[in-house]
């Protein structure tokens, strides 16, 4: 970290008090100064100039799964370009089972059925199609529903007679016979019994994500909780060591984690001044638009039935609160439906505040909140972290499964923030059905102009200007998960910041998702330069 000056940039800060600015000193890796070209104080130090380019905050994605997403390139994506149908998708499944060796799973990830020209979800029988020696498991992109063939159906013992679990749905045919579709915790009964990776290559496919975020911009990331069981907080650790250099807050599944004995909390790894630190506890409320299991308080669009499903029971819910009452770290809650942010946010409103220096409740996704959740979360600090990037990517599926008018309804940020709620931007990546689920510009333009990747219009009444979906990104999210000096440009702050191709605040805002990192500085060292990948 060295001493040095960056001047001739166009600065946005993300400070609501200065939001713009054209120079800046660093000391130690930390912003000293930072002010106008003419009032630059004499410092003797290297002076960097920035060009005349536009120069954001660090950006902080307060929502994601870096363990999964860095596990996702080993894996069969289902995704366009490379996938376009079921018929495609089988023979790529093909393909692979013919280099498989003995015992190994086939893996995939990402698949949306409204993407596929069958516009349905591969069933255990599509799959068989493409092989019944191995087992072939497959991920839906919001990760709440597997795919799964008779082989994986017949691993995992589940049969006609297998009872669904609680919180979760074995899909079945006509006459009871599972379809090898698994939904919400349903999907637990074949992710226990898939072969683990190595912790070497967890590690490994975890620096090599890192360089990807920092071509991103990305300074700091949540890890949400992963599918297992596996606590990777060593796997970070080393990972670290190895050049991984975001900062990493950490939040475990309730269910999952509960009720090993071999897991551990401590004052020490969740420390807030660590690189990787254990944030809090994770909680399932329901399930996704994408897979019609998000619990809302209408049926989904061509049904009087279905409303979503409910995962988690209250007993989870209660001995989750206790667990970080007693360790003073955060709850997170992944929310979708109206029904399960209206239960979570009146358990917030019940239990209280217990930190001091960020929110003591958070809720993921947000997509339908009631006007009676959105005042318990403005009166009671309880802390939304949203994905526009849902409706944007995933535009067919929420069309044929809400409806445009219920659509427009969805993820109204301009609204929460009008009501005072505190509210970061996040991509979930990799559970969205984007190509590059991490990359933030497509989330932005979203949220900018409320189109999806195809044009349609999905509500521009809840347009948000770019300052504020920036300050979202960076500043908001850093105080919601609790990184401490990272999320703004200003005196006091790490100076960690991206230098974009293109003025975020001048481009047409349909061109957003064009822009790219040239560079990245964490600590007001350059640690990503676009020109010398090439």
């Amino acid at each position: 970290m060295s001493n040095q000056v960056f001047i001739n940039g166009k600065v946005f800060t993300a400070d609501t008090k200065e939001p713009f600015e054209e120079c800046f000193v660093v000391e130690d890796g930390v912003i000293s100064w930072i002010g106008k070209q003419e009032d630059l104080p004499e410092t003797g130090y290297p002076v960097t100039d920035l060009g005349g380019k536009r120069v954001i905050p660090g950006l902080v994605d307060s929502h994601m799964h870096p363990v999964i997403l860095a596990d996702c390139a080993a894996k069969i994506s289902c995704l366009p370009p490379k996938v376009h149908s079921i018929e495609e998708l089988t023979e790529v499944i093909r393909e692979k089972s013919s280099d498989s060796k003995p015992n190994q799973w086939i893996q995939g990830w990402g698949y949306d059925e409204e993407k596929f020209a069958e516009h349905r979800s591969p069933n255990r029988w599509d799959l068989d199609k493409a092989t019944t020696e191995y087992p072939v498991e497959l991920l839906r992109s919001c990760s709440h529903i597997r795919s799964v063939n008779s082989k994986a159906l017949e691993l995992a013992g589940i049969t006609k007679d297998t009872p669904d679990p609680p919180g979760g749905e074995i899909d079945r045919d006509e006459n009871g016979e599972p379809t090898g579709i698994l939904k919400e915790n349903a999907r637990h009964l074949v992710g226990e019994i898939l072969p683990e990776k190595s912790k070497e290559q967890v590690i490994e496919s975890l620096v090599s994500l890192g360089e990807l975020l920092l071509s991103q911009g990305i300074v700091a990331v949540t890890d949400m909780g992963n599918l297992d069981s596996v606590d990777y907080f060593e796997y970070y650790e080393e990972a670290a060591k190895r050049g991984f250099k975001q900062d990493v807050a950490m939040y475990y599944i309730w269910d999952l984690i509960r009720k090993n004995p071999e897991f551990k909390w401590s004052e020490e790894i969740a420390e807030p001044k660590r690189q990787i630190r254990k944030a809090g506890i994770k909680l399932i409320g329901d399930g996704s638009v994408g897979g019609r299991t998000a619990w809302m308080d209408g049926p989904y669009l061509g049904s009087d039935t279905e409303y979503g499903i409910s995962v988690c029971s209250d007993e989870e819910v209660e001995s989750a609160i206790a667990f970080c009452k007693k360790n003073h770290c955060q709850l997170s809650v992944h929310t979708m439906g109206k029904r399960a942010i209206d239960r979570m946010t009146e358990i917030a409103c019940r239990e209280g505040q217990w930190l001091s220096d960020k929110p003591s409740i958070r809720l993921e996704h947000i997509t339908d909140p009631s006007e009676q959740a959105i005042d318990r979360a403005a009166r009671e600090n309880i802390a939304f972290s949203t994905q526009s990037i849902f409706m944007y990517a995933e535009i067919e599926s929420y069309r044929n499964n809400l409806g445009m008018e219920w659509i427009k309804e969805t993820y109204p940020i301009k609204h929460l923030l009008a009501r005072g709620v505190k509210v970061a931007l996040s991509t979930d990546a990799p559970a969205t059905s984007w190509a590059e689920p991490s990359n933030p510009f497509p989330n932005i333009k979203c949220a900018v102009t409320r189109t999806a990747y195809d044009g349609t219009d999905c509500g521009r009444e809840n347009c948000i200007d770019v300052e504020t979906a920036l300050r979202m990104y960076t500043k908001e999210g850093a105080e919601i998960a609790g990184f401490r000096n990272l999320g703004q440009l200003t005196a006091g702050y790490r100076a960690s910041f991206a230098v974009i191709s293109e003025d975020i605040f001048t481009i047409d805002p349909q061109r957003i998702d064009e822009i790219v990192v040239e560079k990245t500085y964490l600590d007001g060292d350059c640690v990503y330069d676009k020109m010398k990948k090439q």
